[in-house]
């Protein structure tokens, strides 16, 4: 079998990334989704981070319900102080009215000085170089961005070359199973036409011997209803069907999913029309195997 490229719908990574006064941090996680379902939480005052992911991540998923998650914090410990002339000039003004109101009234006011003027609130904005290009910053998130991506996907990857080996044993299983079907079956048969030569015979020992076109039809009708050899074949080109998409590129997880409900159609027709001890029990390890390899393929990208 040729190496698998399958995916996995669920996978996770997290990165991080720091810039002087700035911290930051990117996770990505995805579970199952019948589709492709992008949700994104990140500050929304960096313009253009949504975009630029939805854009990096589109472009190499097909299904999954998607979260990606950026934070970023400033350094308090690198912030500085910057003048604002505007609030200064008010304060200021209201200082020389309070003085002049004062002195008309017969007070003395002390001398104000610089200090005190810089603690009236508003003079002085805490203030930080890195605020000045959000562009610099939204660069190097999604920098980080990018290589958490990388990590995401190689975990999905990962996860889905772990699945792919789980349903290649699965696979396995179920040809040996089918194998013994069509040896159940091919006994099964052989007593079942005994049994038919038996009931013939006794039919035809009778006074009233029923119409001869009529009882060749009835018997078979009676053989196909009791074959089971169609089931069996399409059971083993199923087979090759589900080993072929294990070496596919590509999302064929909704493939495999339709491929795994035909399974379980056959196998259902077979135990039906069994009517063999041996061959309801084979039936029934197959439809439980292919329920368990249909867990896995819900898995699949």
């Amino acid at each position: 079998m040729a190496p698998t490229s399958l995916s996995s719908m669920t996978g996770f990574a997290a990165a991080q990334g720091a810039a002087p006064g700035w911290s930051w941090t990117v996770d990505i996680r995805s579970v199952n989704g019948r589709g492709l379902d992008l949700r994104f939480r990140m500050p929304e005052w960096i313009e253009g981070l949504e975009p630029e992911f939805r854009k990096a991540l589109q472009g190499r998923l097909h299904r999954g319900t998607v979260n990606v998650s950026v934070r970023v914090q400033r350094d308090e410990s690198v912030a500085g102080l910057a003048l604002n002339p505007k609030a200064l000039d008010h304060a200021l003004s209201f200082l020389a009215e309070i003085e002049s109101a004062a002195r008309a009234r017969g007070l003395s006011v002390r001398k104000i000085s610089a200090a005190d003027i810089a603690t009236i609130r508003g003079v002085l904005d805490q203030t930080d170089t890195a605020t000045q290009d959000i562009a610099a910053l939204r660069s190097s998130v999604l920098e980080t961005a990018s290589t958490c991506v990388d990590a995401f996907l190689a975990d999905r990857n990962s996860e889905g070359a772990a699945i792919a080996t789980v349903i290649g044993s699965q696979i396995d299983r179920i040809e040996s199973l089918v194998a013994e079907a069509r040896a159940a079956a091919g006994d099964r048969d052989a007593a079942a036409r005994q049994g038919m030569e038996r009931a013939v015979s006794r039919l035809l020992d009778v006074t009233e011997v029923p119409d001869e076109a009529r009882l060749i039809q009835e018997l078979a009708l009676i053989a196909v209803k009791n074959d089971v050899t169609e089931e069996i074949d399409r059971l083993g080109a199923h087979i090759g069907a589900a080993r072929d998409l294990l070496t596919q590129d590509g999302a064929v997880g909704r493939k495999f999913d339709f491929l795994m409900q035909e399974f379980n159609r056959e196998a259902n027709t077979l135990c039906s029309k069994s009517q063999s001890t041996a061959l309801t029990a084979v039936g029934l390890d197959l439809k439980a195997l292919i329920d368990q390899m249909r867990e896995q393929v819900q898995n699949i990208e």
